[in-house]
């Protein structure tokens, strides 16, 4: 379907280029939220007709969105999560919760605006790109953390998203290898080492049968 653009679309173009999208791209986004018309005659000479108004309403929107992206801008905003010992979330972290998040910090977004390719699912610091207007970006920081003390932590620069995964790790580095113990463990004569009193068994057993070697050849005497 060939569409003329009411705005900035990223990837497509800019306000009043025609332009052929998907069928469904444009019945189900483009024209029910108002970016495009079809691209019918009448709706080409209404879209010229309209063209100052409407590109007079885009630069007054620009602006109120560049006013905002200054105070956005470098924005931090904490959000507390479940999470198991290696960071990872017992859930995740969707635009909605980012937007929801945002807007208890006193700026009006919506989800549509949260720049966000997939649900977040550990803790950590993470950049966010806000999409304010279709030509004002700015990134903002979410700090995921378990509590808040962790999340004042994570701003301070401390990685808590693998704290626990490696106490395995330390444990086994404690436990000696033979290396540690024996310089040389290749030359430890092994026929020398008391295991459990075998040893001792196997000499006590050598004697018993030397013995009886002994009877026997009597009798045969």
């Amino acid at each position: 379907m060939e569409v003329i653009l009411l705005e900035r679309i990223a990837k497509l173009g800019q306000m009043g280029d025609t332009v052929r999208v998907k069928d469904g791209f444009a019945r189900n986004f483009l024209l029910p939220a108002g970016k495009a018309l079809r691209a019918t005659e009448p709706n080409k000479q209404r879209f010229e007709k309209n063209r100052a108004q409407l590109e007079a309403h885009n630069l007054e929107a620009k602006k109120e969105a560049e006013a905002v992206a200054e105070k956005l801008s470098g924005q931090s905003f904490v959000a507390i999560r479940s999470a198991g010992e290696t960071g990872q979330l017992y859930g995740s972290v969707s635009t909605r919760d980012i937007a929801d998040t945002l807007s208890e910090g006193g700026f009006s977004i919506t989800k549509q605006q949260v720049r966000l390719d997939r649900p977040m699912k550990t803790i950590g610091l993470v950049e966010i790109p806000i999409s304010l207007h279709p030509e004002v970006e700015v990134p903002i920081t979410l700090n995921i953390a378990r509590s808040s003390d962790e999340a004042e932590r994570q701003a301070a620069g401390e990685d808590l998203s693998q704290r626990d995964a490696y106490a395995d790790d330390d444990e086994a580095d404690a436990a000696p290898d033979i290396e540690e113990v024996f310089e040389n463990p290749e030359d430890i004569d092994l026929a020398a080492v008391d295991v459990d009193g075998d040893n001792e068994t196997g000499s006590a057993d050598a004697e018993t049968s030397a013995a009886e070697t002994a009877d026997e050849d009597d009798v045969a005497s």
